[in-house]
């Protein structure tokens, strides 16, 4: 677990993250990240969009059922 301290940032509020989890999440300076609700009434922070995640899926299910009609139209 990573101790985190909330400070004013001009008129803001907010966190800074240490090395070790900027390196954890694959992320860095000027990169998007995501804070979701979790079951149980947490956050997880995350850099994976997960409305992305859901579309994606979606476009890998009809890649996969119409595999061979799109290899026809891709010739």
């Amino acid at each position: 677990m990573v101790e985190l301290k909330v400070r004013k940032i001009g008129n803001s509020l907010g966190v800074v993250l240490p090395r070790e989890v900027l390196s954890r999440l694959s992320t860095n300076e000027g990169a998007r990240l995501y804070l979701t609700e979790s079951p149980g009434g947490g956050y997880r922070l995350t850099p994976y969009d997960p409305s992305f995640e859901k579309k994606m899926a979606k476009a890998e299910d009809i890649i996969r059922r119409y595999r061979n009609t799109l290899s026809v139209l891709a010739r």
